[in-house]
């Protein structure tokens, strides 16, 4: 939340709560979420990522060593623990983590007998998103409860989507969960936009299949497309977004585009 005073009106902006989903593996969902949050912490904004996958590699790929975790989402999303406990500052300015284990997977189990089961994460991002201007969550790879749980904490969604074969495959169910999901538990769901990932412009696959996109998603496509770019594949290894891997890549400019679109289409630019 950011307070704004003009004389004697003070003017109170709410965090944006962005999901970042897509039920396939392989789309550049984690990458995504790192790459958004770290380039809108590097344009001044204050900025939570939430690992809320149970590969935990938005974690590992900031350089969290997982093992050495007391505390993570797992226990927040089975309510032993307070969310403002597993939140930690990560090697860049205004950009924290809430990190996972794979230990969250059981706990998705676990969290099927309780009676708050879908809005864990939202009572646990009510509780600090007045700290942040953005909260990005990093949903898995499937439409399970923990995916039911970002979309009812958040205000938007993002969907990346492969530039290759079946790339539209599940985006219909994914987007009538999105529909649900907004009818009976969250009104203010709304698609934000979809990222063209992987795009490799010497094939002309890639080519065919961005048009695709754009028809079946007219002007919710994003105007910046991500690459395949050797950086952006090596930079989580090394436990840094692209940004800081390096800078001059096609793949960081890219997410440095890709950012400001999100910033303008939230309002916050």
């Amino acid at each position: 939340m950011v307070k704004l005073k003009f004389r004697d009106i003070i003017i109170i902006v709410m965090a944006k709560v962005i999901c970042i989903t897509n039920q396939k593996g392989g789309v550049g969902k984690t990458t995504t979420s790192v790459n958004l949050a770290y380039f809108l912490a590097k344009d001044k904004k204050r900025v939570l990522l939430v690992d809320l996958d149970p590969q935990g590699n938005a974690t590992s790929g900031l350089g969290v060593d997982k093992d050495g975790l007391e505390e993570s989402m797992t226990e927040v999303m089975l309510g032993i623990t307070e969310f403002a406990k597993v939140i930690q500052e990560t090697n860049f300015k205004n950009f924290d983590l809430a990190p996972t284990t794979p230990q969250l997977a059981n706990a998705e189990v676990e969290m099927a007998g309780m009676k708050q089961k879908f809005g864990m994460l939202k009572r646990g991002i009510e509780s600090v998103k007045d700290n942040y201007d953005f909260v990005i969550i990093d949903s898995p790879p499937s439409l399970s409860l923990l995916t039911v749980n970002g979309m009812i904490a958040a205000d938007y969604l993002i969907l990346p989507v492969q530039t290759e074969f079946y790339a539209l495959e599940g985006v219909a169910q994914l987007l009538e969960s999105m529909t649900m999901v907004k009818k009976a538990m969250n009104p203010r769901l709304k698609l934000l936009g979809v990222l063209a990932t992987m795009y490799d412009k010497r094939t002309s696959l890639s080519a065919e299949v961005l048009a695709e996109v754009k028809k079946y998603f007219k002007e919710k496509v994003f105007k910046a497309t991500i690459p395949r770019n050797v950086r952006v594949a090596e930079a989580p290894s090394h436990g840094v977004p692209v940004g800081a891997y390096d800078k001059f890549s096609k793949g960081a400019k890219a997410y440095k585009d890709f950012a400001r679109e999100v910033e303008e289409r939230t309002g916050e630019r």
